[in-house]
């Protein structure tokens, strides 16, 4: 589909440290013609968690030669801001200039209470090691503290003056934030098409405020499954409702409104047709430039989530 970049999650997220695995997706995904591939970050989750999703993509870098290496939520508050520029100054270097960092705040309380971040606090240090990064990927010399002696980092990326940086935003206050820094906004998957028009506005709208041009970009997330298999679709769009009706109940109050059980209103799913379709619709609205294909969180054998990852390529392609 011209014009279009088409991106993916990894559809097996079981054993996600094993980098035979990890690094296999990528590698098939590249093949296939997608274009990035997103790791989010999530701590405490068991098997499934991912807290070093820079590491992750070191392991799919050693196997793909083009395929971009983006998060999805880098959590800045839980951070050094000089580790964490060289840590991904050292990824592009070691992917020849392929890193795209999607970076956050985390909103879960029971994750900032660990790391020892206020969540009063999360956006004021978000923004304090952003801009520390920024300047040490500059090469200018960085000091985090008064008094302290300011260093410079290296490597430096092999983008300068550094990787591109989008922002992870769910709700007004950080899609505000998204806007000042004139950065990307990424939506949660989860988001219903509706809020995405109006919340692609407010991006608009915070970006013009902040005198900041509005980025190129349109990036937006979705859970994908298409097949010729109509049974199996039906099937897909049950497991997707009941999650959809669960992480309602369980959010409760106003975060229940976020969520909608009308798997059309957040997911692309259906035969080759019905879902290009419902791609195009998505272009025209929203005017979307990135689609990242991400993973069901429903019990799908792997092998059709495969077949499925892969006739989208075909699809868009």
């Amino acid at each position: 589909m011209t014009g279009l970049h088409l991106g993916l999650t990894p559809w097996i997220v079981s054993g996600m440290a094993d980098a035979v695995t990890l690094a296999r997706q990528g590698e098939l995904a590249e093949s296939w013609g997608y274009e990035s591939f997103w790791l989010p970050e999530n701590h405490f989750g068991g098997e499934g968690a991912i807290p070093e999703p820079l590491m992750l993509l070191a392991a799919v870098a050693a196997r793909t030669r083009t395929l971009r290496l983006a998060t999805t939520s880098y959590l800045l508050p839980l951070r050094n801001p000089l580790q964490a520029a060289e840590q991904v100054a050292v990824l592009d270097r070691l992917s020849g200039g392929r890193v795209t960092l999607g970076v956050g705040r985390g909103y879960s309380a029971q994750l900032l209470g660990a790391f020892s971040v206020s969540p009063k606090d999360k956006r004021r240090i978000f923004e304090w090691c952003l801009d520390h990064m920024i300047r040490a990927w500059r090469g200018e010399p960085v000091a985090l503290t008064e008094g302290a002696e300011p260093v410079t980092v290296a490597p430096l990326p092999v983008q300068q003056p550094h990787p591109p940086i989008w922002v992870a935003a769910f709700g007004p206050k950080a899609l505000a934030q998204a806007g000042r820094l004139g950065a990307p906004y990424l939506a949660s998957p989860m988001e219903p098409l509706d809020r995405l028009r109006d919340n692609y506005t407010r991006h608009v709208e915070a970006c013009e405020e902040a005198g900041q041009p509005v980025p190129a970009e349109v990036p937006v997330m979705r859970s994908c499954f298409v097949s010729e298999d109509g049974r199996l679709v039906a099937r897909v769009r049950e497991g997707l409702e009941a999650q959809a009706r669960r992480m309602a109940a369980e959010s409760g109050g106003r975060m229940a409104r976020r969520f909608s059980t009308a798997v059309d209103d957040w997911a692309l799913v259906g035969d080759p047709v019905a879902v290009r379709d419902r791609v195009e619709m998505y272009r025209e609205e929203l005017g979307m430039t990135h689609l990242v294909v991400t993973r069901l969180r429903i019990n799908v054998d792997a092998a059709s989530a495969e077949r499925s990852v892969e006739t989208m390529a075909g699809l868009l392609s």
